[in-house]
């Protein structure tokens, strides 16, 4: 089947938050859902399920977790997600957040890697942790993992909450560079958490490792947050799950997700989550060629008008992270102006660097997961706006 990823679905007016939660007729290239539909295959699934007519609390049967293991055993050679290694819960960041819960006290130290998804700091400060900032290092157009401070952040930290594959810099870690990791926090005792939400969504020449395929010392000493919501573009229907070797480490999981009353999964999650796992591989794979696709829009876009605004190499998720610093500097508030400016009077709206740390000060994060005809319009917007006026 050839899905048409080109049709424009109107969604301004429906309550999203991407379309209805910004400046009226700017095109919202920002937070990070998809304007496509989801694949047939999962709106049939649903459709079935809604024809039942009746969704009460819902059991998770085997045939959902018998859809989890085969796909990550075909797709990315991760076997044994089985029922008594997972935990489901109705979101990925309820799950690392209950992670966090469930393995530190109040006044633990949290790694992350800066700049990082913004809902990683609430959700440490929530858990009454300490965030620890392991900045990533920038060079020549490459982002890297600064192994130095991250071993002198392992000496005082309990936990590492990981992006893999990163947002918003957009780097899927490489096997080699997760080795390395997994090293420094076994010689630490720092439990990993591990948010791989964004795994299917990679590109050629940059496979996705899962940190539960690495040796078994570091698989023992993580949890897994896994989810097909960002890959189908069904994050409204929250679903997600939570992956454990160590019955010990699974059970305080379970511990936590029913303190926090996240333990009840929906019905339509469940239902998509097979539907996605068992039928929607061709819809993905075409999908990936099309984001790639647009990325080589962006960056010949860019070359040929914005030649002072540079894209990070994009290895995995459809988020775009750009440079601006030429253009508007590093000073403190430069980011949030660009941003406001480009929404407000250039009727696009992007991601403000800052909400992932102060250390992306002039940077933007740009979301390419919508049809060309919008992504070169919004192009073409920002081109007009800058430089500001």
């Amino acid at each position: 089947m050839k899905y048409n990823f080109d049709e424009i679905v109107p969604r301004r007016g429906t309550g999203s938050v991407k379309w209805d939660h910004c400046a009226p007729g700017a095109i919202p290239m920002w937070v990070a859902d998809m304007d496509f539909k989801a694949a047939p295959e999962i709106l049939e699934a649903l459709q079935k399920r809604l024809d039942h007519g009746v969704f009460g609390y819902q059991l998770v049967p085997d045939q959902y977790f018998e859809a989890i293991d085969g796909w990550f055993t075909e797709r990315h050679g991760w076997s044994g997600l089985k029922r008594e290694t997972i935990v489901p819960t109705t979101g990925v960041i309820a799950a690392y957040s209950a992670a966090i819960k469930a393995m530190t006290v109040p006044g633990d130290k949290v790694i992350v890697m800066t700049p990082c998804y913004n809902a990683f700091f609430p959700a440490i400060r929530n858990n009454k942790c300490v965030q620890l900032g392991n900045p990533l290092h920038y060079e020549n157009g490459l982002w890297s993992i600064d192994f130095q401070d991250f071993e002198e952040k392992c000496k005082e930290a309990r936990v590492l909450l990981l992006c893999n594959p990163h947002n918003p810099v957009g780097r899927v870690w490489t096997r080699e560079e997760l080795l390395r990791v997994g090293e420094i926090c076994l010689r630490h005792n720092v439990f990993v958490i591990s948010d791989e939400i964004h795994c299917e969504l990679t590109y050629p020449g940059h496979d996705y490792t899962p940190w539960a395929t690495l040796p078994e010392a570091m698989v023992l000493n993580s949890v897994s947050c896994i989810s097909p919501t960002k890959a189908f573009n069904i994050a409204g229907i929250q679903i997600a799950n939570i992956f454990a070797a160590d019955p010990a480490i699974l059970a305080k999981m379970d511990r936590a997700i029913n303190d926090n009353e996240c333990c009840d999964v929906n019905v339509f999650g469940v239902t998509a989550l097979m539907a996605a796992y068992n039928h929607g591989g061709a819809w993905l794979d075409q999908l990936r060629e099309y984001l790639l696709d647009n990325a080589r829009t962006v960056y010949c876009f860019l070359e040929d008008h914005l030649p002072q605004v540079v894209a990070s190499p994009l290895e995995g998720t459809y988020l775009m992270w750009l440079d601006f610093r030429e253009v508007i500097g590093s000073e403190p508030g430069a980011s949030e102006r660009l941003a406001s400016v480009l929404e407000r009077q250039g009727g696009v709206k992007l991601s403000t660097g800052t909400i992932y740390g102060p250390v992306a000060e002039g940077w933007e994060r740009l979301n390419i997961a919508c049809p060309r005809k919008l992504l070169l319009e919004g192009l073409n917007r920002l081109s007009q706006s800058l430089p500001l006026q």
